[in-house]
């Protein structure tokens, strides 16, 4: 599916990390999503119905970011992930990018970031 919705780095602070001082101390994530899914009775109908809001796609992400801890980035992208799957059905495919600007890494670095995809199989796709 050619059709996508797009957050582009919606920022929050949470508390994930390996070490104690990002538990502690927190720090900046953002999160970007792409979602594959058939926009074409959305544009043909103008009906909210018809597709995924990105209200509600950034509301999940901001959600889980900041209500639960995770260790690993990879943890977060994936919860993400799942429950956006799991909550909107017209979803096919779901890219999550987790970018940590402020990872605790000796060199001098813009982000380290995760991308996961996951989808459901073709025979779940409504």
């Amino acid at each position: 599916m050619a059709d996508r919705i797009l957050v582009h780095r919606l920022a929050v602070f949470a508390r994930h990390g390996v070490l104690p001082e990002e538990e502690r101390l927190g720090q900046r994530f953002y999160i970007s999503l792409d979602c594959r899914l058939d926009l074409s009775e959305a544009g043909r109908s103008d009906d909210v119905a018809a597709t995924v809001s990105y209200a509600d796609l950034s509301q999940i992400a901001l959600d889980i970011a900041t209500n639960r801890r995770f260790a690993l980035i990879e943890a977060l992208a994936e919860a993400i992930a799942t429950t956006c799957l799991a909550t909107f059905p017209r979803l096919e495919t779901i890219v999550v990018r987790i970018d940590k600007p402020s990872a605790p890494i000796p060199a001098v670095l813009d982000y380290a970031a995760i991308e996961i995809v996951r989808g459901r199989p073709k025979t779940e796709r409504t």
